[in-house]
């Protein structure tokens, strides 16, 4: 191994013969020989960052906080772009697929079961 290549751990970080390299089942990534038998230096965890809340906040806050934003996601993938136009495809709650016009909002319901439709309040699909 006089003139073999040399690699660099992606878990420990050291320099090691790249022909040495292993390929461990729960890193998921070749890995040199030291931490393919379980020496690795230490791993650093990912601190999660959580924006900073009010006094008072508490978990119902926190519910209602994520109620919220999967509402408007729902509210948000029923509707999609359609390219080079000024509708949009809309999915009711029916599963009944149509095109819809947010300038003219037509039709006023869905054409299958008469369901209102909502409000499209981001224009950021047009």
């Amino acid at each position: 191994m006089m003139g073999s290549v040399k690699a660099k751990c992606r878990v420990c970080g050291t320099m090691a013969p790249a022909d040495s390299f292993k390929l461990h089942y729960k890193h998921k990534m070749m890995v040199c020989v030291q931490c393919f038998k379980g020496k690795p230096a230490p791993i650093v965890p990912k601190v999660e960052n959580k924006p900073a809340r009010p006094p008072g906040w508490d978990e119902v806050d926190e519910y209602l906080d994520r109620a919220q934003k999967q509402s408007k996601q729902k509210e948000d993938s029923r509707f999609s772009k359609i390219p080079g136009t000024d509708q949009v495809h809309y999915a009711c709650t029916c599963s009944y697929k149509f095109r819809y016009d947010p300038f003219r909002k037509q039709p006023r319901t869905c054409p299958y079961c008469n369901a209102t439709i909502p409000r499209l309040r981001t224009f950021s699909l047009l």
